[in-house]
């Protein structure tokens, strides 16, 4: 069972290996995370969108994701609705990430 600090780790490696990908630098918003029985769910973005609110820095595909208690896995939501929807759906079971949508740390 993650700690909340455990969670945090596993959020900041999931996001430094999109950073890495991206070769742009990325933050998380902490004060937009939502603890959950199961889980943590993370938010973030470009670091210099974040500091500017500027939308020229902007980008995409920074879905929301869960970080699971139990397995530290990462869960990654949509962007297409609102996050209620896909906790929502994860937590009735009717909403199943796609193939690339489960991405699980290595130690």
């Amino acid at each position: 069972m993650l700690t909340k600090e455990k969670a945090i780790e596993v959020a900041k490696k999931y996001v430094k290996e999109d950073e890495t990908e991206s070769g742009i630098e990325m933050i998380i918003l902490h004060k937009y995370t939502v603890e959950k029985a199961y889980g943590y769910v993370f938010h973030y973005t470009n670091k210099k969108y974040h500091e500017t609110e500027d939308f020229q820095y902007a980008i995409v595909g920074n879905a929301p994701f869960l970080v699971e208690k139990e397995t530290g896995r990462v869960i990654v939501f949509g962007t297409a609705r609102p996050l209620e929807y896909y906790i929502n759906g994860y937590e009735n079971g009717t909403w199943e990430p796609s193939e690339n949508g489960i991405w699980v740390p290595e130690e």
